[in-house]
């Protein structure tokens, strides 16, 4: 019989995407409600920004061959990027390279064939600083990061994805609208439990009308004839 091969959904980002296979994590509840459809794979980069993003990127999907089976790709960045430079130089992009980098790296799937309507980008989440400052403080650092100055990376990651086409997941505007975003957040950038499935809800919406189509793969188990599964199956 022939290779059964597996449409993928990639999610690219740096630890809220890694972390998100965790229990009740969003890219789990992605995996769960996709199974038989498409493989989820995960490659989140604790602690990466866009300007190291951009470097692996064609290290991860070389060419047109592997990147042909990939249905729909997450781009996830900024809460690295938009670290205070004065703070957190090592993490800290500026504002104009972040929203560069990020085209680029659109162009550069562009150029292996994955077109703009298969792109999600997500802004960053917003920052609860007083929760943030603790878990810094616990570090011997300083705050390093602050709100205001996140949703101008956020704002710039929309900007983008007008720019070039793409969906986007505006996650920082998104959250807000309720009063007291904190519940969102495990230690105020990282996202809790109610964070993680608020998120998947919002993707899943934008998802759900690219994947719809895509087969179950292998007949239901009923459906298989018992006395002959090699004309069901092969």
């Amino acid at each position: 019989g022939r290779a059964l091969r597996w449409p993928r959904v990639l999610l690219l980002g740096d630890s809220i995407t890694e972390y998100s296979f965790q229990e009740s994590g969003w890219g789990a509840h992605l995996a769960d409600r996709l199974v038989r459809k498409c493989d989820v794979v995960n490659r989140g980069i604790s602690g990466y920004n866009t300007r190291w993003a951009k470097l692996i990127l064609p290290r991860l999907i070389t060419d047109s061959t592997s990147a042909e089976s990939i249905v729909a790709v997450t781009l996830f960045f900024g809460a690295n990027d938009s670290a205070l430079k004065d703070l957190n130089p090592k993490q800290h992009v500026p504002l104009e390279e972040y929203a560069a980098n990020l085209k680029s790296m659109i162009q550069y799937l562009k150029s292996v064939g994955i077109t703009e309507d298969r792109i999600i980008l997500i802004t960053p989440p917003p920052l609860q600083e007083s929760a943030w400052e603790k878990a810094c403080l616990a570090k011997g650092d300083q705050l390093n990061r602050c709100n205001a100055t996140t949703g101008q990376y956020a704002q710039a990651c929309v900007q983008v994805a007008r720019d070039c086409g793409t969906d986007v997941l505006d996650l920082w505007t998104l959250m807000q609208k309720s009063q007291d975003f904190s519940s969102y957040l495990s230690d105020g950038l990282h996202l809790s439990a109610k964070g993680n499935s608020f998120l998947a809800a919002q993707l899943w919406s934008r998802l759900d009308n690219k994947l719809s189509a895509l087969p179950s793969l292998l007949p239901y188990w009923r459906d298989v004839d018992h006395t002959n599964p090699e004309a069901s199956l092969l």
